[in-house]
C-alpha cells in the first residue's frame, strides 16, 4: 500500500515538474512583463492581452506589470534565475548584454513575414547584434522642440516645419532674439546628457563610435560630432539664451518654468505631449517643431521599444504568435496613441488617428522616415562608458567647467579604454 501511495506521489510530482508552463488542463500559460506606465497605456495592453485570451483558448496569457526603474538588473536577476517571462517588454539599447549573453531567443525563425516585412530594416537594425534578432522595435519617438506658440508669434521668428527646419546656426540665432529680461529662448533638460547628445548629433553627421573591419569600435570626436554639443554649451555660456539651471534637470522638472513663460522652447521626447495636454494651464497655445538640422537633415537616433522572447521559454512558438497579435497595425496604433508615441510599422504609421493636426501628431509622423538606430546601439561597454565617463565629462562641459578640448580628450581616451576591456 504504502509503495503504491509512493508511486503516485511521484507521478503527480514528475507531472508537475513537466508542465513547462502549462497547466493541468494541458493549456499553455506565458508571463508578459509589460513596462507600460501611463493609465492609457496600460489599459491598451491590458485589453489586448484580454482580446488574445479570450480567442485562444488554448494559450492563456498573463499580464505582469513591470518597472522601468531597474529594469536591466531585474531582467538579468530573473534570466539567472530561471525565472523570466516568456515576453519581455523593454528597449533595444537595453538588449545587446542580453542578446551577447545568450539569454534572448532569435527571433528571425519565429516571426511571420507579414511583421518582418512590416517593419523597416532601419528600426530591425535596432535589435540586430551579431547575426539574430532579438526583439521586436515596435513604438520609438523623436525628440523634438515643444514651444511656446504665442511667444513665437509675437516675437515673429520663422516657424520651422519638417519640410523647412532650423540649421542648428539659425536655432541659436532664434533662442538668442527670445532671450531678455530674465527669460530664455530654451531650456535643455541635460540630467541624462549622452543620449541627447548621441541621437541629435547624427543630424550633422556625427556618430562618435566607429566599427572597425575587426569588428571592434573605436571612439573618434569630430567635427560633426563637436556641432550638438557646442551649440548647447554656447547657447548656456556665451548667448545666455539657455538657462543654466535646467541642465540638472529631468524633462518633466521644465514644465513649470516653460507653462510659466520662463523658456520659449524645450527639447523633449514626442511623447512628453500627453504630460503637457494634461498640465497646460487653460489658454496656454503651443506646438510642436522638429529638432534642428544639419548636414545629414533631420536625421536622429532612436532606441525603440522592443518585445522579446525568453530564450529559455518552452513555448517560442505560442510567445512569437502573441507578438505578432499585438502588432497587427491596429493594435499597434492603439499602442501608440497609449503612449503618445509612434508605431514603427509602416501601415501603422498612416493610419489617419497618427496624422491628424490636433496635439501635432502630423509633425511626429513627417520625422519617422529620419529615425536612424541611436550610435551606440550596438556597443558593447556602453552602459559603463556613459556612466563613468560620458555623463560627467558632457555636464561639465555644459555647465562651462571645462572646454571642448578636455571634452574630447575624456570622452575618446577615457572611453576607448573603457571600450577595449570588452573587446578583446
Amino acid at each position: 500500500m504504502r509503495a503504491r501511495l509512493l508511486a503516485a506521489v511521484l507521478l503527480l510530482l514528475l507531472a508537475g515538474c513537466s508542465s513547462g508552463g502549462g497547466r493541468d488542463d494541458g493549456r499553455i500559460t506565458l508571463r508578459f512583463q509589460s513596462l507600460a506606465w501611463q493609465e492609457e497605456s496600460v489599459a491598451v495592453n491590458k485589453e489586448l492581452v484580454a482580446e488574445w485570451n479570450a480567442t485562444h483558448p488554448d494559450v492563456r496569457v498573463e499580464y505582469v506589470q513591470g518597472s522601468w526603474d531597474g529594469v536591466h538588473d531585474q531582467l538579468l536577476t530573473s534570466f539567472e534565475g530561471g525565472e523570466a517571462p516568456d515576453i519581455i517588454h523593454d528597449a533595444s539599447d537595453d538588449l545587446a548584454d542580453f542578446a551577447y549573453g545568450g539569454y534572448l531567443a532569435d527571433l528571425r525563425e519565429l516571426l511571420p513575414e507579414r511583421l518582418k516585412s512590416d517593419i523597416p530594416e532601419r528600426s530591425w537594425r535596432t535589435t540586430t547584434f551579431g547575426d539574430g534578432i532579438y526583439g521586436v522595435p515596435f513604438l520609438q519617438e523623436p525628440r523634438v522642440l515643444i514651444a511656446n506658440a504665442t511667444w513665437l508669434r509675437e516675437t515673429g521668428v520663422r516657424v520651422p516645419t519638417p519640410e523647412q527646419p532650423w540649421t542648428w546656426d539659425e536655432f541659436r540665432s532664434v533662442t538668442k532674439e527670445l532671450s531678455g529680461d530674465g527669460k530664455y529662448g530654451v531650456a535643455w533638460p541635460l540630467k541624462e546628457p549622452v543620449s541627447a547628445t548621441l541621437n541629435l548629433s547624427l543630424s550633422s553627421g556625427g556618430l562618435l563610435f566607429h566599427r572597425g573591419a575587426d569588428g571592434k569600435v573605436e571612439i573618434r570626436f569630430g567635427a560633426a560630432d563637436e556641432v550638438v554639443p557646442r551649440t548647447v554649451h554656447d547657447q548656456v555660456n556665451t548667448d545666455r539664451s539657455a538657462s543654466g539651471t535646467t541642465l540638472g534637470m529631468g524633462g518633466s522638472d521644465t514644465l513649470p518654468g516653460f507653462f510659466g513663460g520662463r523658456y520659449a522652447m524645450v527639447p523633449l521626447g514626442f511623447s512628453y505631449r500627453q504630460q503637457i495636454a494634461q498640465q497646460a494651464p487653460e489658454g496656454f497655445d503651443w506646438q510642436v517643431l522638429p529638432a534642428p538640422a544639419g548636414a545629414d537633415g533631420l536625421a536622429q537616433g532612436v532606441s525603440p521599444q522592443t518585445l522579446s522572447i525568453a530564450e529559455d521559454s518552452p513555448h517560442r512558438r505560442e510567445a512569437a504568435a502573441f507578438i505578432d497579435f499585438m502588432l497587427r497595425p491596429g493594435n499597434m496604433v492603439r499602442l501608440a496613441l497609449g503612449d503618445w508615441m509612434l508605431p514603427t510599422g509602416t501601415e501603422a504609421l498612416e493610419d489617419p488617428a497618427l496624422r491628424t493636426r490636433k496635439h501635432d501628431w502630423a509633425t511626429g509622423t513627417a520625422l519617422a522616415a529620419h529615425l536612424r538606430p541611436a550610435p551606440a546601439q550596438s556597443v558593447r561597454g556602453y552602459p559603463e562608458w556613459k556612466d563613468k565617463v560620458a555623463t560627467p565629462a558632457l555636464q561639465e562641459y555644459y555647465s562651462g567647467a571645462i572646454g571642448l578640448e578636455e571634452l574630447r580628450e575624456r570622452l575618446v581616451e577615457d572611453g576607448n579604454l573603457v571600450l577595449a576591456r570588452y573587446q578583446r
